[in-house]
C-alpha cells in the first residue's frame, strides 16, 4: 500500500533520503476509503487491529471486518443526522469503537474531535461551544456521563449524545443498537476535497484555554514518515503506542501511518494507573515487535526484572515527549539490546525531527530534520543559529506546505497569525544543533531562563536533576533575582523512599549532583520539594503556575 504514495521506500544514506524522499498526494484523498477499504479489497483477512484489555478480553479485527463495521457505523451516523463538516467529539478511551467510529466519520466527511475522558462539565461546555459540536460519542462511564449531561444546558449546538456500552441513559442513543440496525451504507456523492477539515484537536496549552488545531484530509499521509521511518514498521509488525485515543499521539501511533504501511495496531485497553508488569506481559504474550512510549514509561519498565518476560519478538523502540535520561537509555539497551529512537513533533505537525533507523541515536537528542519540512533555528535576534547556539525551531512554507502541518487554529485567525504568517511557522520550541547535525531540545520559548547572561533551557536542567535517584519528577523554572536577572528553581517530587529525607541536606546533595553532570552555572539555586506538580489535563507541567507562586 505504501508504494502507492512513496516512490522509493529504501535509501542508501541519509543524504539519499533527503534528496529523494517524496510522498505523492492523490486528489480527494480519504484515509478510510483509500487505505482501509483498499486493504479490505486486496487482503481482507489481513489483521489490522489486535485489541485486549485488563479484564482478559481479546479481539482481532481484519481490514475486511473494519470496512464492514465502519460502513454500518457511517450509515448509523447518517440516520442520526450527522453529515459532512459536522463536528463530532469522540470520548472513547481505548475501546474498539474508536477505530470504527473515526473511520465512519471520515467516510461521511464529518470532522472528528478526539477527547479525553478526564474532561469536566466546564471543559465539555467550552469545547462544545468553541467548535459548535453537533454530537458526542462516549464510552459508558458514570463519571463522564454525569459531566456530559451537566454540560447540555449550556451546549445548544449538541443535538445527539451516543453511548457505547451495555446501557444507554435517558437522552442517549445506543451506539451498538444503532449500528446493528443501520441500513446499507450509501457513500455520499462528494465526501471531501484534500483541503477540507478532517480532524480537530483541542491542545492542552500550559496557559489559557485550549487552542483548536485543525488538519485536512491529507494529514494521514504525513504519518507515513512516522510509521515507516520513526517506528520502523513493516507489514509483519505488531506496533504498540502507549497513548489514550483522546490525544494526538494516538493517531501518530495507533492508526494512520501504521495502516498505510500495513502493520497491525496493538491496543492494550486498561483502566486506572499504568502497571509496568502488565504492560511487559502484554508485550511478551502478544509478541509485540515495535513499542513507543514516553521516557517516563521506560523509567518504570527498567525497574522491573525484564528477564522474567519473553521480549524476543521486540525489534524496535521509540520515545518522545520529554527528556530521555541517558541512564534510562543505557539500562534499557543493556537489558534488551534495543536502542531507543527519539523524535520531536507537535499537535500542529507530524514528527519533524527524527532519529531514523539508519542513524546512531544520541540519548537526549531528537535526531535530524524530517526532509518534508524546510526547517531552521532562529535566534532571538532573527538570524539562523550556528552549531551549538540556541534558536527557535521554525518551518518555512514558501516553497511547499509540508504534509501534516496544521491548517491553523480554528476560528482564531489572530492566534494563527501570531505563529504562522508570511510562510513561516514558529513552533515556540527552542533547540540547538551539534556539529553532526543532531538537534537537542531546550524548552518552550517562554520557559527559557535568562540568568547572568546565560540562556538556560529547563529541559536540559531537568534532565540533569532527573538522574539523581531521589527524583521522580522535576520542573525547572526561573525566579526573579535582582543581581542575576533570574535564578533557577527546581520543584521536585521525590521517590517514596526519599520523602522522609526532604530537607536542606538532600537539596544540597541534588545541587552538587547537577554541578557534576552538567555545566555548574545550570544548577538550581532554589529547590522546593512537593507532593505533586501542577499539570494540564494532558499531563503537561504547568510551569506558568509554578512561576506565579514563586513571584
Amino acid at each position: 500500500m505504501i508504494e502507492k504514495f512513496v516512490k522509493r521506500t529504501l535509501f542508501e544514506s541519509h543524504q539519499d533520503f533527503i534528496d529523494n524522499y517524496e510522498i505523492t498526494v492523490p486528489e480527494n484523498f480519504n484515509f478510510a476509503y483509500d487505505i482501509v477499504d483498499e486493504w479490505a479489497k486486496t487482503d481482507p483477512d489481513k489483521r489490522a487491529l489486535c485489541w485486549t484489555n485488563d479484564k482478559g478480553a481479546h479481539r482481532d479485527l481484519s481490514f475486511g471486518e473494519l470496512k464492514t463495521l465502519s460502513d454500518k457505523t457511517a450509515s448509523f451516523f447518517q440516520s442520526a443526522g450527522i453529515g459532512k463538516r459536522d463536528k463530532v467529539m469522540l470520548i472513547l478511551k481505548r475501546s474498539i469503537e474508536f477505530w470504527q467510529t473515526i473511520l465512519a466519520l471520515h467516510k461521511i466527511g464529518a470532522i472528528a474531535i478526539p477527547a479525553t475522558h478526564l474532561l469536566t462539565d466546564k471543559d465539555i461546555i467550552y469545547r462544545n461551544n468553541a467548535a459548535d459540536i453537533k454530537a458526542i460519542i462516549a464510552t459508558e462511564d458514570d463519571h463522564l456521563t454525569t459531566h456530559v449531561n451537566l454540560a447540555m444546558a449550556k451546549s445548544p449546538s449538541v443535538k445527539q449524545r451516543i453511548m457505547v456500552g451495555e446501557k444507554s441513559p435517558e437522552g442517549w442513543i445506543d451506539f451498538h443498537k444503532g449500528v446493528d440496525e443501520a441500513a446499507p451504507f450509501v457513500k455520499p456523492e462528494r465526501v471531501n476535497v484534500n483541503e477540507d477539515i478532517m480532524i480537530l484537536y483541542f491542545t492542552s496549552g500550559t496557559t489559557g484555554q485550549p487552542k483548536m488545531v485543525i488538519h485536512d484530509f491529507t494529514y494521514p499521509l504525513g504519518h507515513i514518515t512516522t510509521a515507516k521511518y520513526w517506528h520502523n514498521l513493516h507489514e509483519n509488525s505488531i506496533h504498540l503506542t502507549v497513548a489514550d485515543t483522546g490525544w494526538a499521539k494516538a493517531v501518530w501511533g495507533k492508526l494512520y501511518g501504521q495502516w498505510i504501511v500495513g502493520a497491525t495496531v496493538f491496543v492494550y485497553d486498561f483502566e486506572g494507573r499504568f502497571i509496568p508488569e502488565d504492560m511487559l506481559r502484554m508485550i511478551a504474550d502478544y509478541k509485540v515487535t515495535s513499542f513507543c512510549a514516553p521516557p517516563t514509561i521506560f523509567r518504570f519498565l527498567i525497574r522491573e526484572d525484564l528477564s522474567k518476560y519473553d521480549l524476543s519478538a521486540l525489534e524496535y523502540c521509540t520515545t518522545a515527549g520529554e527528556a530521555l535520561n541517558p541512564s534510562v537509555f543505557e539500562t534499557f539497551y543493556k537489558q534488551t539490546g534495543i536502542k531507543m529512537m527519539e523524535a520531536f513533533g507537535q499537535t500542529e505537525t507530524a514528527p519533524t525531527i527524527i532519529t531514523y533507523p539508519w542513524l546512531e541515536p544520541k540519548p537526549g537528542s531528537m535526531g535530524l530534520p524530517n526532509p518534508l519540512y524546510k526547517m531552521d533555528l532562529l535566534t532571538h535576534d532573527g538570524r539562523s543559529a550556528e552549531d551549538g547556539e540556541q534558536g527557535e525551531i521554525v518551518f518555512y512554507t514558501n516553497e511547499k506546505r509540508p504534509l501534516a502541518l496544521f491548517m491553523g487554529y480554528y476560528r482564531d485567525e489572530a492566534l494563527t497569525r501570531q505563529v504562522y504568517a508570511h510562510n513561516l511557522y514558529h513552533t515556540g520550541d527552542m533547540a540547538w544543533r551539534d556539529e553532526e547535525g543532531y538537534y537537542w531540545f531546550v524548552g518552550r520559548t517562554d520557559d527559557v531562563i535568562k540568568s547572568s547572561g546565560y540562556r538556560i533551557g529547563p529541559f536540559e536542567v531537568e534532565s540533569a536533576v532527573m538522574t539523581h535517584p531521589a527524583v521522580v519528577e522535576c520542573a525547572i523554572t526561573g525566579v526573579p533575582d535582582e543581581i542575576r536577572g533570574q535564578v533557577i528553581k527546581a520543584t521536585i517530587v521525590l521517590a517514596e523512599e526519599y520523602r522522609t529525607k526532604a530537607g536542606d541536606a538532600l537539596a544540597k546533595e541534588i545541587q552538587q549532583h547537577v554541578k557534576n553532570v552538567t555545566a555548574p552555572y545550570k544548577y538550581p539555586r532554589i529547590i522546593e520539594f512537593v507532593s505533586e506538580l501542577p499539570k494540564t489535563i494532558s499531563g503537561k507541567i504547568r510551569r506558568v503556575e509554578i512561576r506565579e507562586k514563586s513571584k
